[in-house]
């Protein structure tokens, strides 16, 4: 980095930590807390039997991350691929090893998904640092409490509250720079009033402006003109108001988020593009209310609905030396909207804890895309449009359900027995499309003296078919009818994918450090896959040769069994007044398997099936080793208190090798998605943090303190040696 650079990013009020001192923070992070999404009740966060882990806004402030991608992939047992790379990409989460759409996000307990993508998963880098109170992580099954996608765990990102009367403002000044010739600022204002009897209103106001880095890696050598953009730039604005009432009785909100951003991206991996852009909005609703009868029962109701739109345009651009254009124009609108509703009792005795609720839970969706083809005259003396729509298909879904979770504790024996808890729940959910699906959960745990915790679970999950999987009319035709199948891409036949999982975990507080353990393993049957069909008549090995006519058109099918395993290991401690440490570890591995026992042939037509995700025929049980982006994970911070009003952190990262996919068109006669390695890599930030005075706060980070050039998408580009920094004041 150029010394002109480096003086730019310092110079910039520097800081990306907390307001608060480290001290006052670690004193919060003792108190006995409190969460809800283990349980969809309050219960003390020591004495869930599950691998949880609560973020709470003063850890947001002194993490340095500057998104919640970066956030989450902190967390032990959670990968976010898109983390590093150009702010804007999009990014996945994957957690303990289970597919991008088997995690479910949840905004103060309200389901958020993307219904108009192809798998149902959200795009995490949607989503802002602003308006956070606290994030709750439970890791596992728990489809039993939350339906269907919570196959590898649970995300519920709860929003502020006014919790002291009067005005509250938290104001956020950020700028930065991650590479050469590039800048990130960012701007937040936090306002909220309450007043003395229960009574207040909030706002806030996040903007970031970014010019950005080249997303992709140049690799092309040929001697062609290329022209390429300096940089994939990203902008995004979120608002968001929310007003309530909070009493002893009473918990009444309502809040409206509005969410805008636009993204510069690529064509795909080593494939630049200098005009294609993505234009993306949310509007979300959210409301809740509870009342608490008395001491042991209480009632409340969440909802909320979601309308989000994403424009996708690809314009033309120069692709050879005489300056000559690919002649192209792409359009693409992707609508989708959720609403969900749910009602829910809590009982609460000692020693018994009932949670009874049910709920609707609807989805729909549309695509509509616009492909334009320049002829050689160019325009407006001629071109080609091709149009698609899913309107004839109207796509949607609703899912009603009922569930029932239960927590029974040895005291309502015996005083002897309160060292063991049994807990339990069971969920039935209808679905409009595939019926009827019962998940459950068993959960045992036992105390280990006063501060230790052993817990099993088995647990069963689901996650059910995307709109696109079900929906898509899109279907293989020939001038002669008799080599098509007559089956549509969308397959309203596809059942959901279904999870069985065994854990066994351990946590222990002994004096000031805290320990965690937990192995786990997961099983998906049904895993629902993209395919190619071939002629059923004609053997594998002749496929595709002469101008023979095999091809039988793609459908998404119910195909394999995945198996994901693997252990997670935390620790923290106080190891003097002024030193704190924290570490967690990681390891995952799996492995997916297919059987042709396991296809339905009226999916299929019969035919032969080849896997696009590995380009495997399954005409005989056949296994692939390893699952794409899904690494062993290991993070390390150290943070030092020479003084009240200073704080000095590093933080270690170490993400190991996995494997990652592309295409290769010699996998069968059209080519499928093959498998190639991704080196592993460590990153080193530092930051440092004061307090200036009362309520101004004032710091800096270097991310990626090496500079360490490293992949975590085969062909994009991450960031290197970065500087942040921000001055905050709050009172």
């Amino acid at each position: 980095m150029k010394k002109e650079k480096c003086a730019i990013a310092v110079s910039a009020l520097l800081c990306l930590s907390a307001g608060v001192s480290a001290q006052d923070t670690l004193k919060k992070k003792e108190l006995n807390e409190v969460v809800v999404s283990a349980t969809r009740s309050e219960k003390s966060l020591n004495d869930v039997g599950r691998s949880i882990t609560v973020v709470t806004a003063d850890d947001i402030k002194k993490s340095g991350a500057t998104s919640i991608s970066e956030l989450l992939t902190q967390q032990e047992g959670i990968y976010v691929v898109g983390a590093g790379q150009n702010p804007g990409m999009t990014s996945s989460i994957f957690t303990r090893g289970a597919n991008s759409n088997q995690t479910v996000i949840l905004i103060d307990g309200v389901r958020i998904t993307d219904p108009s993508a192809i798998n149902n998963s959200i795009d995490v880098a949607e989503l802002s640092l602003a308006n956070i109170s606290r994030i709750e992580i439970v890791r596992g099954s728990h489809s039993t409490l939350y339906g269907s996608s919570a196959i590898g765990g649970v995300v519920n990102i709860i929003t502020k509250k006014a919790d002291k009367p009067g005005l509250s403002v938290d104001a956020m000044l950020l700028a930065g720079t991650f590479g050469e010739g590039t800048s990130e600022i960012s701007e937040n204002v936090y306002i909220d009033y309450a007043l003395k009897n229960g009574f207040y209103v909030g706002a806030e106001v996040y903007n970031t402006n970014v010019n950005g880095q080249n997303a992709t890696v140049d690799s092309i050598k040929a001697p062609v003109y290329k022209h390429p953009d300096m940089g994939d730039d990203f902008s995004k604005l979120d608002w968001v108001a929310k007003a309530g009432f909070k009493n002893a009785k009473f918990d009444v909100y309502a809040s409206y988020k509005q969410t805008r951003q636009v993204t510069d991206i690529d064509k795909g991996a080593f494939r630049d593009d200098d005009n294609y852009t993505l234009d993306f909005k949310r509007s979300l609703f959210t409301y809740g209310a509870s009342y608490k009868i008395n001491e042991k029962l209480s009632v409340s109701y969440i909802g909320g609905l979601s309308d989000m739109k994403r424009i996708a345009i690809d314009d033309s651009s120069v692709v050879d030396s005489a300056g000559d254009f690919d002649r192209q124009y792409v359009k693409g609108i992707y609508e989708g909207k959720i609403m969900s509703n749910e009602l829910q009792a809590n009982y609460n005795m000692k020693g018994l804890n009932i949670v009874l609720g049910g709920g609707l839970y609807n989805e729909s969706m549309n695509v509509n895309t616009s492909f334009y083809y320049y002829n050689m005259w160019g325009f407006p003396a001629g071109y080609e449009e091709i149009k698609s729509s899913l309107d004839s298909a109207a796509p949607k879904s609703s899912t009603a359900n009922v569930f029932l979770h239960a927590d029974l504790g040895g005291e309502l024996i015996s005083e002897k027995a309160k060292w063991f808890t049994l807990s339990g729940g069971l969920r039935m959910s209808s679905h409009n499309v595939f019926g009827t699906n019962v998940t459950y959960e068993i959960n045992p745990s036992f105390k280990i003296a006063e501060t230790g915790l052993l817990y099993l679970t088995y647990a069963t999950g689901f996650n059910a078919p995307s709109l696109y999987q079900l929906y898509d009319p899109t279907k293989y035709y020939t001038w002669d009818t008799q080599y098509t199948t007559g089956l549509t891409r969308g397959n309203k036949k596809l059942g959901p994918e279904t999870s069985k999982t065994f854990e066994i975990g351990f946590k222990q507080k002994i004096s000031n450090v805290n320990l965690s353990a937990a192995y786990f393993n997961t099983v998906v049957e049904n895993v629902i896959e993209y395919v190619y069909l071939w002629d059923k008549n004609v053997p594998v090995n002749m496929l595709g040769q002469g101008f023979s006519d095999d091809y039988r058109g793609d459908t998404y099918i119910n195909a394999g069994t995945m198996t994901t395993q693997g252990v997670e290991l935390g620790i923290s401690s106080r190891l003097a007044e002024k030193i704190i440490v924290s570490a967690n570890v990681s390891l995952v591995s799996g492995k997916l398997k297919y059987s042709p026992a396991d296809i339905n042939p009226e999916q299929t037509g019969g035919n032969h099936v080849q896997v696009y995700n590995s380009g495997s025929f399954v005409t005989k049980e056949v296994e692939v080793s390893g699952l794409s982006r899904r690494p062993s994970t290991a993070n390390l911070s150290l943070t030092y208190m020479p003084v009240k009003i200073l704080s000095l952190r590093a933080d270690v990262r170490y993400v190991g090798s996995r494997g990652d996919v592309y295409y290769e068109s010699t996998l069968g006669p059209y080519g499928a998605l093959g498998t190639v390695s991704v080196e592993q890599y460590t990153l080193l930030d530092l930051s440092a943090a004061v307090k200036i005075w009362k309520g101004l706060s004032a710091g800096l980070r270097v991310a990626n303190v090496t500079d360490k050039q490293y992949y975590e998408i085969n062909g994009f580009s991450t960031r290197g040696r970065s500087f942040y920094g921000n001055v905050r004041y709050s009172f």
